[in-house]
This record gives structure tokens, sequence and C-alpha cells, in this order.
């Protein structure tokens, strides 16, 4: 084979890959791009069981809990934290608070469960204490974006919901870290929620995320991958989650915030051990999950190639393509999401994604560890 054909080679590759890409972004991530939400006929509210785990979360709790505590919310609600055996002074901060706040519900868990690493033993724990069906999920380190947060993710509920995806933002802080994580969160959210939205739900992150007790129950809970430590969320969903079932919720009001990690090797812990569940979700979401993240880890090596063996002004053309509609599906996703003033960085990001998969694709394989804080 010459230069000549090689280059021909990569070029058709390059349009084959190009092509994928923008398959994804017309039939899966306009989904997010173009969502308009449904006006109901008939409003009902639910009461709320709201939940948070803490292990030695003392100081977020003083900051983040009085977000969940005071919320507009007229029907009955209660918030339930679970104080996953901490060392710190979260059982006074506790009691402390509720003082002041009669639906504050404080578990105190004093023995660690067996074999079943990660917060899953401490959610579940919340979740049968909860006194009523819908149970609304945040983290310790997450405050609402809103008074209105309870209202709105219950409001998401219809006679056939049985799981609402929120979305857990990042605030929005200085330097090039903060963009690239919230970076990373739009491009993990506009995946699930445009999942989701095709009737194909595989995930949700349990910095934002509502279920009904029922459907715990009816898959025993956590059963199926208490060996796994993270997964409460996303793992939870992949297994539960169907085309009828689930909705999302894109409000502004019913965002959650929280802090992004500070540094790169805590952004690095938590990324890996988040895409250390990704081998557990059904085949079928790992396939197509898989074919984007490959094609789009292949697209700017293959673009380079063909700029340089093939035809730069074909090259250009088809880059030029695949930059328009995804520029279009990206800026109106982040505008959903109140991320729009990423879109200057998108292009520098969406190369960068090539590192990205570098570093974290053998997390896939690594064993992560046993603890969750």
């Amino acid at each position: 084979m010459n230069f000549t054909q090689l280059g021909q080679l990569l070029f058709i590759l390059f349009c084959l890959v190009t092509f994928t890409q923008v398959f994804y972004f017309l039939y899966f991530f306009t989904r997010l791009a173009f969502y308009k939400k449904k006006n109901k006929s008939t409003s009902q509210t639910h009461p709320v069981s709201v939940i948070i785990c803490a292990r030695d979360e003392a100081a977020n709790l003083a900051k983040n809990l009085p977000g969940a505590l005071v919320q507009q919310y007229k029907t009955s609600h209660e918030v339930i934290v679970v104080d996953d055996n901490s060392f710190d002074d979260t059982k006074y901060l506790l009691q402390e608070f509720k003082k002041t706040f009669k639906q504050l519900h404080p578990v105190f868990l004093k023995q660690e469960a067996k074999f079943i690493p990660g917060k899953k033993f401490p959610l579940s724990i919340g979740i049968k204490t909860a006194k009523y069906e819908v149970v609304l999920l945040t983290d310790a380190d997450c405050v609402p974006a809103s008074e209105y947060w309870i209202e709105q993710m219950q409001e998401t509920y219809d006679d056939t919901t049985e799981i609402v995806l929120g979305y857990g933002a990042f605030n929005k802080r200085r330097g090039f870290l903060n963009k690239l994580i919230r970076w990373e969160a739009f491009s993990t959210a506009i995946q699930y929620f445009s999942y989701a939205l095709v009737g194909m739900p595989y995930m949700g992150v349990g910095r934002n995320l509502s279920y009904k007790k029922t459907i715990f129950y009816r898959h025993k809970g956590f059963s199926a991958h208490n060996h796994v430590l993270s997964g409460d969320d996303d793992l939870f969903i992949n297994m539960a989650a169907t085309k009828i079932n689930t909705k999302i919720n894109i409000d502004a009001d019913a965002f959650t915030l929280s802090e992004p990690a500070k540094t790169w090797s805590q952004y690095a812990k938590q990324k890996k051990r988040h895409y250390s569940t990704a081998k557990y979700y059904k085949p079928l979401h790992k396939f197509l999950l898989s074919v984007y993240a490959f094609t789009h880890f292949l697209f700017y090596p293959l673009l380079v190639a063909s700029i340089i063996l093939y035809n730069w002004k074909f090259a250009l053309i088809v880059f030029g393509v695949r930059f328009i509609i995804q520029s279009i599906v990206y800026f109106l996703g982040m505008k959903k999401l109140k991320e729009a003033d990423l879109f200057p960085y998108f292009l520098l990001f969406d190369i960068g994604m090539f590192f990205y998969y570098l570093i974290f694709a053998f997390s896939i394989f690594k064993k992560p560890s046993k603890t969750w804080k």
C-alpha cells in the first residue's frame, strides 16, 4: 500500500467516524437541545422524603443543609440525613438543626455494613426510613439552586413516572479546572438526558435524583451491585429505568449546585471512581456509549492524518460539517443547562477529549477502592 492509498483509506475512515458522530448529535443530542417541557393538564403534589447521606461532612452540612430545610413546599415533606459513622461534629450539628427544623430527621449509623462498600447501605437505610413514597436524593456537598427544588422535581411525576433525572451543576469559579469540570458535567448530562428523551435512559447523578420507593423495593434495592463501590445512582438507574417510567427535569429551579474539585488529583480520583462502574451497564448502553467515545477519540487524529496524507480541503470540509452541527447542538444544550459561558471554549475541550479518554479509559478495568469517603 502506497501513501496515496493510505491517505484515501484514512480519509474514508475519517468520513465514517464523522458520519457516526453527526448521527449521535442529530439523533440523540438534539433531544436535549430542542427539548420543551410539556404542559400538564392536571397537577398533583406528592409528599416527598429528601435523603442525604453524610460521612464526616459537618462543614458541608453546615453550609448546604439549610438550603434543603427552607424549601417552599406546602405539601408534607421531610429531610432525612443519614450520618454514616462520622468522627467529626456531624451528630451535634444535626441535633442543633433539629431544634429549629422539625422536618429534619437524622439517622445515626453506628456500624459498618460488611461486604457493602460505598454509600449504598446508608442510602438504603435512608430510603427504608422515609415516610413517603417519593424520595429525592442529593449529597451533603450539594445545595438546591432555589427554594423550589422539591416542588419542581416532584411536579415532574405523573401516573407512569417512577424516576426523575435532575441536573447536578457545579458552581462557577475562576480557573481552567473549573471550566473543565463543568464541561465534563455538561458532556455527561447531554448524553444521559438525551438518551432518556429518546426512550433509552441509562444513568442519573446522585447529586439530583428522584424515584419512588416502590421501584427501589421491586429491584431489591442495590443488591445486584452491592459489591461495587459506586453505582448507587447510575447503576440503579441503568437497571430500573425504562422508556415509560423515566422523565427529566431541567428547569433551573430544579438544579442542585456543588463545589467542584479544587485540585487535579481530586478531580482525577472522582472520575476514575465514576468510570469504574461503566462496565456494569446494560450491553446496549455500553455499546452505544463506547461507539460514541471511540469515534470521538479517533476524530481529531484522523482529521490530522487526512490533512497531511490526503487532501486538506476535503478534510476541512468534512470537519466543518461536524463543527457546524455540533456548535448548534451544544450551544442550545448549554443554554438549556445554564452553561452557555462554556461555549467559547467548546472546541478546545472537544479536542482535549482525546487526552481525556487516554487518561481515564483504564479506569474501566481498574479495581476501585473500598471507601466512599
